[in-house]
C-alpha cells in the first residue's frame, strides 16, 4: 500500500514539475534558457528507488514530454530512461548525504542529457549546432539545475529516504560488501 502512495505522490510531483517547467520558469530564464526539472527529478527517482523504477519513470516521463512537446517521438524518453539507469550507477558509487556529491551528480547529468539532445538533434532532424550557443546553453542549464538541487535538495532527501527504506528496505552494509 505504501507503494502504490509513494507513486502516486511521484506522479503528481511529475504533473507539479511540468506546470512549473511549462509556466512559472518560463517566467524565470536566465538569457532564454530554463532548468530542466524533469533530469532532477528522474535522477533522484533513481537515486532514491532503484534503476529499473528510475528508468521506468524516465521513459514514460520522456514519452509523455515528446507527445506534448517534442518534434521526434522517442528523443526524451531515451534520454530520461538513461538518466534512471546513470542515477543507480551514482547511487552505487557515491553518497547522496554530500551536498558536493550532488552538485557533481546532477552537473554530469545535466551535461551528458544536453549533449545527447544536441547530438540527436544535428544527426535525426539535420539542426545545425553552433558551438559557442550550445556551450553557454549548457553551462547556464547546468548551474540552474544546480542552484534548484541545492535548494530544494532537504526536501528531497527526506522524502528520498523514505522512499529508498520502501524501496530498498535497511540493506545499507549489504551494499557495500
Amino acid at each position: 500500500m505504501k507503494r502504490v502512495i509513494i507513486n502516486m505522490v511521484l506522479i503528481l510531483v511529475t504533473f507539479i514539475i511540468y506546470f512549473l517547467q511549462l509556466n512559472f520558469f518560463s517566467w524565470f530564464t536566465i538569457d532564454g534558457v530554463k532548468p530542466n526539472l524533469f533530469i532532477i527529478l528522474v535522477l533522484f527517482i533513481g537515486l532514491f528507488t532503484s534503476k529499473n523504477l528510475g528508468a521506468i519513470y524516465g521513459m514514460v516521463i520522456g514519452i509523455i514530454l515528446d507527445l506534448l512537446t517534442a518534434q521526434k517521438i522517442g528523443f526524451n524518453a531515451l534520454i530520461l530512461g538513461a538518466v534512471g539507469l546513470l542515477a543507480e550507477i551514482f547511487d552505487k558509487n557515491f553518497s547522496k548525504d554530500n551536498k558536493m556529491t550532488i552538485i557533481v551528480i546532477v552537473s554530469i547529468t545535466t551535461i551528458i542529457a544536453e549533449t545527447t539532445v544536441y547530438i540527436l538533434n544535428y544527426v535525426f532532424l539535420n539542426l545545425n549546432i553552433d558551438m559557442f550557443a550550445f556551450i553557454k546553453i549548457l553551462l547556464i542549464e547546468t548551474m540552474y539545475n544546480i542552484i534548484l538541487s541545492i535548494i530544494l535538495y532537504p526536501l528531497i532527501q527526506k522524502f528520498g529516504y523514505y522512499i529508498e527504506n520502501e524501496y530498498k528496505g535497511n540493506r545499507i552494509l549489504t551494499r557495500y560488501f
